[in-house]
């Protein structure tokens, strides 16, 4: 399949309204499929542009109109992930007392869903560790321990002191993801220091 060659039906012959309001949220998630397909096999090294169009079967130029450019891609395939761990989140809340503990469950629930994938979750995290390009990553895992640590209906504003303990905390599991994927740590290691991290942060809340 030639990249620069539309696969799909031009614009002017597409449904107008809701139908094509629909077809293009499903062209836009089978090209961030596509790219995490890639990124599992063989890192953001695999996410060719070229490449992820021809899997998805679109034309390049429709794949840059919906990501201007890689990194745009990969910031896509991290958002669908944090979807994924907030549906399952969402269907099977923690349950535990102690609000660090349920903050630890989201945590090892996140860790166990990358690592199901180890080359596309080092993938990401480097790529969102080392680049520019402004992302929501830390804010949406910062809400998912709020939600879990002092409820779903609870405001907590980013200036507020809970705020800021809970994002010191996903950052903490960040770092541990690395050590992780690097092959310096097990799962046990890294549930037992954010288990001690989320105590000591969140220990008031």
């Amino acid at each position: 399949m030639n990249g620069d060659q539309p696969t799909e039906d031009p614009a002017d012959g597409a449904p107008r309204g809701g139908a094509r309001s629909r077809s293009q949220h499903q062209r836009r998630r089978r090209i961030v499929q596509a790219a995490a397909a890639l990124a599992s096999r063989g890192g953001v090294e695999a996410m060719q542009m070229r490449t992820v169009a021809e899997r998805a079967g679109v034309a390049l130029g429709t794949l840059y109109r919906y990501f201007p450019s890689k990194m745009d891609l990969v910031v896509a395939v991290v958002s669908e992930e944090l979807d994924l761990l907030e549906g399952s989140i969402e269907r099977r809340p923690p349950r535990t007392e102690a609000a660090h503990r349920r903050a630890v469950d989201v945590l090892m629930r996140a860790t166990r869903g990358l690592m199901r994938e180890p080359e596309l979750a080092e993938a990401l995290i480097r790529s969102l560790l080392l680049s520019d390009v402004k992302t929501d990553f830390g804010d949406r895992m910062t809400g998912l321990l709020l939600r879990a640590s002092v409820g779903r209906d609870v405001a907590v504003p980013p200036g507020d002191r809970r705020y800021v303990l809970a994002k010191a905390l996903a950052s903490v599991w960040t770092m541990e993801m690395i050590e992780m994927l690097r092959g310096h740590a097990t799962a046990d290691e890294v549930q037992a220091r954010l288990e001690v991290a989320a105590a000591r942060l969140l220990h008031d809340f």
